[in-house]
């Protein structure tokens, strides 16, 4: 069976994202705000390089939005990170899962996009997922459940700007507006617990920057390349890699009631988002009618 270009790029770019996650954890002696900062620093680098070839201009046309898009992705990378290095891959990988139904009800909240009556129910399905991981997994205290939350309300907030300004500002300037707000902050916070790096940690600081910037790049060109519906659910593997990344590295194993808890979340997010794009095409030729 040949793979069409969007398929091979969205499974690249969640192999990628999934090694990522791995040295995360592999470092875990290091501050969570500094892993931020040195991922920060290296993605301003990369990003501003290549917009510095194609002669665009870095700032962009909205400042604020796009400060603001830096911002709550700053607490959402750093929050998840912390959560990496704390509780099971497969755990964390979850947590963020959470995002989608936070970026839906951000976007109805902001972007008057409208949301389903059926939805909230698929929405309930993926909280009481959630709840039953909190419950059973003893490696998962109350407060990451709610750092898994805020993160992921700063995940779906990050998301809903990028969607506003989708047909304003140029991907690349987006993503440098995340490091440009980052570097400053995590580097103030870093200076207070600073752990310096040693032998190994270089390469894999430099690792998870690399990885990051180069995931980010075929997920682009994976949304660029086929119909979201194609290749968005594909995002779902990563739990799968985290599974396995968990149970061979790390020797993570679960209960099963923990099993229950990550179908249910995985469940409500996929039809959810299914749902939305069945309701989406049945309404697609009635506005084409009108107009």
């Amino acid at each position: 069976m040949t793979l069409s270009p969007g398929v091979r790029y969205m499974l690249l770019a969640t192999f990628l994202f999934a090694c990522m996650n791995v040295l995360v954890k592999l470092i875990s002696h290091i501050p969570a705000v500094e892993a931020v900062f040195f991922r920060s620093l290296i993605s301003l680098v990369m990003s501003y390089s290549v917009l510095r070839v194609q002669k665009v201009n870095m700032w962009g046309n909205n400042r604020k939005w796009l400060v603001a898009r830096g911002a709550f992705g700053a607490v959402a990378l750093v929050l998840y990170f912390t959560l990496l290095q704390n509780i099971p891959l497969a755990t964390a990988i979850t947590l963020q899962f959470l995002s989608p139904i936070a970026t839906a009800i951000l976007g109805m909240l902001l972007l008057r996009e409208k949301v389903w009556t059926l939805q909230w129910f698929f929405f309930l399905i993926t909280f009481i997922g959630m709840l039953v991981i909190s419950g059973f997994e003893a490696r998962m205290e109350p407060v990451h459940l709610l750092m898994g939350i805020i993160a992921a309300g700063g995940s779906g907030m990050a998301y809903t700007i990028i969607r506003k300004l989708n047909h304003s500002e140029h991907p690349l300037v987006i993503v440098l507006y995340f490091p440009l707000v980052t570097l400053p902050v995590t580097g103030i916070l870093s200076a207070f617990e600073w752990v310096q790096p040693q032998g190994w940690d270089w390469l894999v600081l430099l690792g998870i920057g690399v990885l990051t910037q180069f995931a980010q790049y075929f997920m682009t060109k994976s949304y660029q390349a086929e119909e979201v519906s194609k290749v968005a659910n594909l995002n779902y593997l990563s739990i799968i890699y985290a599974l396995l990344f968990g149970f061979f590295f790390f020797g993570e194993t679960f209960n099963i009631l923990t099993y229950v808890g990550m179908v249910l979340v995985i469940a409500g997010v996929i039809l959810n988002v299914w749902y939305k794009q069945k309701k989406q095409k049945e309404n697609q030729p009635k506005r084409e009618s009108v107009v």
